[in-house]
């Protein structure tokens, strides 16, 4: 069975009225290659007529973001003309590639209305071969996501790669699997994952015992490649953020929106941004 190497607490980083936890980077963990951030959204309860969540247009290139969304809803609005907006249980998958514009805020009816929001962003790297790749976006509600029971009392949301049986929603460009699992109090499961790849754990909410550790909410366990086993037992109810990945094994150049593989291809991104090479925005 593989090793917990470190466990990670996340820590307290709010934006305007959001409440957000991030969980990587921090002073303990720059990144598992290939995930790069993950921001911790909530849970809080907005009032009605609220101003939603604070993530007007702003670009991106060399990666992609993967956004949970367990309670509330984003509107997604790109550059490159997609527009939607995915409400609790689904997930958005955009793939910056090349470049583009994005914004992520609430719909209108849930700044009128209000209610709980709990939101999960992870930033997922591209390998070289794909950073200058045409943008994506795909939005999926939660009756798209692939569900399966893996074993008594846990539930897997497959959004790429394979789970047990069940493959994910989403065919990403690189090999990355990733899925949420909900797990009722006393639950196990054992997860086979190959010792080679990098895996990325956080705890959502609950705790669990992994491979006889100990992890707890808002927890990233980060692991060693001694093993091809994970033995999760659930010792409250809780919910998992999990996935894993063959570690790409390239420099991480990385500069406010932007994750490249060179300090000149920074300076490129920057310059092409703002020479109007990522889009028009239309507000």
């Amino acid at each position: 069975m593989r090793t917990v190497f470190k466990k990670h607490r996340a820590v307290n980083a709010p934006i305007a009225d959001l409440v957000t936890y991030r969980a990587i980077p921090t002073q303990s963990v720059e990144y598992i290659d290939p995930f790069l951030f993950l921001n911790h959204h909530g849970p809080q309860v907005y009032r009605p007529n609220n101003r939603g969540l604070p993530f007007g247009p702003h670009p991106h290139r060399g990666f992609e973001t993967v956004t949970f969304i367990l309670e509330g809803d984003i509107l997604h609005k790109d550059s490159s003309g997609h527009e939607s907006v995915i409400e609790a249980g689904g997930i958005q998958w955009m793939t910056a590639g090349a470049g583009l514009i994005h914004a992520e805020v609430s719909s209108d009816n849930f700044k009128k209305t209000g209610g709980p929001l709990e939101i999960l962003q992870l930033w997922v790297n591209l390998p070289a071969k794909y950073k200058m790749t045409e943008p994506r976006y795909i939005g999926l509600q939660a009756n798209e996501i692939p569900t399966a029971t893996l074993a008594d009392g846990v539930t897997v949301h497959a959004v790429s790669g394979d789970w047990s049986d069940t493959a994910g929603a989403v065919q990403p460009l690189a090999d990355v699997a990733l899925a949420w699992l909900d797990l009722a109090a006393a639950a196990t499961v054992m997860l086979p994952i190959a010792a080679s790849r990098s895996i990325f754990f956080y705890v959502v909410r609950g705790s669990v015992r992994v491979n006889g550790t100990e992890v707890f909410t808002r927890e990233l366990a980060e692991f060693d490649h001694d093993g091809d086993e994970l033995a999760i037992e659930a010792l409250t109810d809780s919910v998992l953020l999990i996935g894993h990945a063959e570690p790409f094994g390239e420099s991480v150049v990385s500069a406010g929106p932007f994750v490249m593989n060179t300090e000149a291809e920074i300076e490129q991104a920057y310059a092409d941004y703002q020479q109007g090479k990522f889009g028009r925005w239309n507000g």
